[in-house]
């Protein structure tokens, strides 16, 4: 196959994959009215998990004592992230958790400097201003608020952005493949123990539920990370970061086609600066955060 084609191909299925991760927010904001939130998230990952461990045996078989430590230190901000965005999702719209959610793209250069000490410009800086003002306008000036849950997908994005910051240093030393497996298992066991301890294991029932842990386990999580692999290998950088920019768009559109999400002009116009806001730091090479992991 060219490399012509190879490029096509990457951008359809990365493209495909965006409108899954979309999806997802609404399938999981279905589930979890009918599976506690901590049973649904080991249930997800868990699976997740073993597949990635049985396709990266070799490189997680030899990872050492410091890649073990890279990829729990991973695994905890990324658990965080999930935790936090599916306990929103129980308390907001499937639209605002999609463009709340994409924040992280646009918090991660901003935390490198703040904690990192890392120099940005100008532009990751009117970013973030111009997406705080959108996430003030999305979470109902005006209109109804969801300041809990609206609250918490926040909380879930700067962990996301905490976990870029940590990949983008171990990957630099450690297989991709071995770290992913080693995440994936945190997001799985960590949900698995609180669910046990606050007695809410409960056995998946209903075509709701397992539809959502299908596609949020083997396509989302599992496929999506090769998928995007995939096309970062074979897409140009720039053409890359708008597709994956998309997602929260998508998160948007399904929100309003299948959940009935109704956005006020104030609460779009908000979710449209938040998407000025990811495309200006995704189209900045210096700014756009490395995506070995995917987000929906």
């Amino acid at each position: 196959m060219s490399d012509d084609s190879l490029r096509r191909l990457s951008e359809v299925a990365l493209i495909g994959i965006c409108v899954v991760w979309g999806l997802t927010f609404v399938m999981v904001q279905d589930a979890i009215e009918l599976l506690p939130t901590m049973a649904f998230l080991a249930y997800r990952f868990i699976p997740a998990a073993l597949i990635v461990a049985v396709v990266f045996w070799g490189p997680l078989r030899r990872l050492s004592a410091g890649g073990w430590r890279a990829g729990l230190l991973m695994g905890a901000f990324l658990c965080a992230g999930y935790i936090f965005q599916t306990l929103g999702l129980e308390e907001t719209t499937a639209s605002n958790t999609g463009f709340i959610t994409g924040l992280f793209v646009v918090l991660t250069p901003v935390m490198a400097a703040l904690f990192l000490r890392e120099r940005i410009g100008v532009t990751a800086w009117a970013a973030a201003a111009v997406s705080l003002v959108g996430l003030y306008l999305l979470s109902g000036l005006g209109g109804d608020l969801h300041l809990r849950g609206d609250g918490l997908v926040l909380v879930a994005a700067v962990a996301l952005s905490a976990h870029i910051l940590a990949t983008a240093r171990g990957v630099r030393f450690y297989d991709v493949g071995a770290l992913l497996a080693i995440q994936l298992g945190v997001c799985g066991l960590v949900p698995l123990a609180i669910a046990a301890a606050g007695g809410q294991l409960e056995a998946p029932e209903g075509g709701t539920v397992w539809s959502a842990l299908i596609v949020t386990s083997l396509v989302a999580s599992a496929l999506g990370f090769f998928v995007q692999t995939f096309a970062q290998q074979h897409a140009p950088p720039a053409r890359t970061a708008l597709i994956l920019a998309a997602e929260p768009a998508f998160a948007g559109l399904f929100g309003w086609l299948l959940a009935d999400d109704r956005l006020s002009a104030t609460e779009w116009f908000g979710a449209g600066l938040i998407m000025v806001a990811i495309v200006a730091v995704e189209v900045t090479p210096r700014f756009r955060p490395p995506r070995p992991l995917p987000e929906g």
